[in-house]
């Protein structure tokens, strides 16, 4: 029996999706007419904006009542959890008053920098905004995509592992962006891990030729699979300080995803559920795609 197949993208609420005018009806002005309608389109959701900043139990709370019994939300992950270097204005008031004088004066922070204490606190946040969404039974997986220079190795393999003793009750998924992962000589023992240890492989497309590169191979390691799509723009892919709307400006063909429409039908035969998710995010290129891909499937 084939696991359920999801099809959503990586925000609701990105200014330029709402500022295209194509997706959303004149009637939905507020953030939770929004939410109501796009729940009435799409099954699947990522929370994008908890990469950026702590999520609330609040929000959680709103974002579970505003949808129907079996919508899911995928949360990203905070970015100092996945070794990514992140400001000063990103942390909770309280705990940029509490960082030690040495740690203050850094212009940009690394989850090494912080106190243990410090870490605790900011992980058992992130876990107390999750639970409303995990009471209604509505969250999926917490997605941890981790930098290029997160290389292959056994202290990084132990690092996931933190991260998801971290989260014991939730499931993890992990998107790598290093083709190391998945060389000839590492992929057998990268998918065994992440089989091994019940960790969701997020299969990627994007463009090719980068050291940050992941080939397109799915691959199902969990009960949960994952797909995550950021177009092929070649161009700004690793441009520096190129913003969001630029690195993932992409309005896929059909012939680019059909292959894909087949892969993701196999995952299905593998997973309880499958999410597709579209990070294609300049105007209404998420949802475009988003439904191209439930045509194709």
């Amino acid at each position: 029996m084939s696991g359920r197949i999801r099809i959503g993208t990586c925000s609701w609420t990105d200014p330029s999706l709402i500022r295209a005018g194509s997706f959303y009806p004149e009637s939905a002005r507020t953030a939770e007419s929004r939410l109501a309608y796009y729940s009435t389109q799409f099954d699947l959701v990522e929370v994008d904006s908890s990469y950026y900043s702590l999520p609330s139990r609040r929000n959680s709370t709103l974002w579970a009542e505003r949808t129907p019994p079996d919508f899911v939300f995928d949360v990203k992950a905070f970015r100092l959890f996945t070794q990514h270097p992140t400001p000063h204005e990103a942390l909770p008031a309280d705990i940029r008053g509490a960082l030690p004088a040495n740690v203050a004066a850094k212009e940009r922070l690394y989850w090494r920098d912080l106190p243990d204490e410090l870490l605790q606190n900011l992980w058992a946040r992130f876990e107390d905004a999750l639970m409303p969404l995990d009471s209604a039974g509505k969250l999926g997986t917490v997605l941890f995509q981790y930098p290029p220079w997160f290389l292959p190795g056994v202290a990084q393999m132990d690092y996931i592992l933190a991260c998801k003793a971290r989260l014991p009750s939730h499931a993890i998924a992990v998107e790598f962006r290093n083709n190391r992962w998945l060389s000839e000589q590492n992929r057998e023992s990268t998918l065994s891990f992440l089989r091994h240890n019940r960790l969701s492989f997020v299969c990627v497309d994007e463009p090719q030729g980068f050291a940050s590169s992941m080939p397109p191979v799915a691959d199902v390691t969990a009960d949960i699979g994952v797909v995550r799509f950021h177009g092929r723009k070649t161009e700004t892919w690793e441009k520096k300080n190129a913003s969001p709307a630029d690195r993932f400006d992409y309005y896929y063909s059909d012939g680019e995803l059909a292959p894909w429409a087949g892969r993701i039908r196999d995952c299905a035969l593998a997973a309880s559920d499958v999410h597709v998710l579209f990070n294609t995010n300049n105007g209404d290129q998420g949802v475009v795609n988003a439904r191209l891909m439930e045509t194709l499937l």
